[in-house]
């Protein structure tokens, strides 16, 4: 077969352990002891006086990898029966040359702050409302450009489930209303954000990047508008499994990504790299690149790109306002000229 005997040993092993976790071991008596998508977290025996075992208690939690996949599966089923979408009429006069880029990061929605404690009040309905008065400010600022990119850089929502602790870490968060709520919302705001695009700009594009807190909830988002607006022609969605994406705009290149992987003194690296984007690297003569995840402003300019760090729209948490971080909150809305690279760009800031 042209392996080593301890590839061979690993690959057993593997399998042996992967069984194991859902109840099967030959050598332990082990025969589909749990039910589908749970997995063994440790055991407790009770011995009698001769050292037999006389009874063992299995402990299980449901397997996150198995429950990951079968959500994905039951969002890509269930967008089928939404309703169909009625594309809008598009705005006269746009300019092909230019592409507005929108952008909100780490806008944390969920997450609850009290004045008092951390600088500001915020929750679900301030949310709310400063997002859409965002969007409506920034499409008021911008010109008609041909192109307009909702560019969601992670982190939208706080917490990525039934439980309000972080995907990765387990680091418990001070969450505002039930998850169900916040997806509900999630929908409502997005929805409502591609509408308004779509009468001020010919074509909108829309990134949903993955963030640390949104590993799954990121994907779901990026399925829906996807499938919200399949009917829709003037509608496009970045729809990638992998936590970079990329667009480009004549000779202009826009590289996304949260952070979280990746440094962003390091991204430029990655983008000229990467198999999937070299070709829009090449064909290129300006490239910018454009993070979240630190939720202050920074500028880098560096190996042929510029690549930005955006600040964050959304308040402080306990966690943020006792370590001491502070920044200027706020959301950059940025244009570009397809051979020119950008032309202007303007600020707004939060606001109820």
């Amino acid at each position: 077969m042209g392996c080593t005997r301890d590839a061979v040993k690993g690959v057993l092993a593997t399998v042996k352990e992967k069984a194991a976790r859902r109840g099967y071991s030959e050598e332990h008596g082990w025969s589909g002891i749990l039910p589908k998508n749970y997995a063994i977290t440790g055991t407790s025996e009770l011995k009698d006086a001769d050292g037999n075992t006389v009874l063992t208690w299995y402990k299980s939690k449901a397997d996150e990898e198995a429950r990951h996949h079968a959500l994905l599966e039951a969002i890509d089923n269930s967008v089928h029966a939404l309703p169909k979408f009625k594309p809008t009429k598009a705005p006269i006069n746009t300019d092909a040359n230019l592409a507005t880029l929108l952008t909100i990061t780490d806008f944390h929605l969920g997450m609850k702050a009290w004045k008092d404690s951390d600088g500001d009040d915020w929750d679900v309905k301030i949310a709310r409302d400063v997002f859409l008065n965002a969007v409506n400010d920034m499409i008021a600022g911008s010109p008609k450009s041909g192109v307009g990119i909702l560019n969601q850089l992670g982190d939208f929502l706080h917490w990525d489930g039934l439980v309000q602790v972080t995907p990765t870490s387990g680091h418990h968060l001070t969450g505002d209303d039930r998850y169900s709520k916040l997806v509900e919302l999630a929908i409502s705001v997005m929805t409502e954000a591609v509408n308004l695009m779509l009468k001020r700009f010919g074509k909108v594009v829309v990134v949903q990047a993955e963030g640390n807190h949104d590993l799954a909830s990121s994907v779901w988002m990026r399925k829906f508008i996807k499938h919200r607006f399949q009917d829709d022609p003037r509608v496009e969605v970045i729809d990638n499994e992998f936590p970079y994406y990329a667009y480009q705009h004549g000779e202009i290149m826009l590289g996304f990504h949260h952070g979280h992987k990746m440094r962003m003194a390091q991204l430029q690296k990655l983008f000229a790299s990467e198999p999937r984007f070299r070709k829009i690297w090449g064909d290129s003569q300006h490239c910018y690149i454009h993070c979240g995840h630190l939720h202050h402003e920074r500028i880098l300019d560096d190996a042929g790109a510029t690549i930005e760090q955006h600040p964050t729209l959304a308040a402080r948490d306990n966690y943020t306002s006792s370590h001491g971080y502070v920044s200027q909150r706020g959301a950059k809305c940025i244009t570009y000229d397809k051979i020119e690279g950008e032309v202007s760009r303007i600020t707004v800031r939060p606001r109820k």
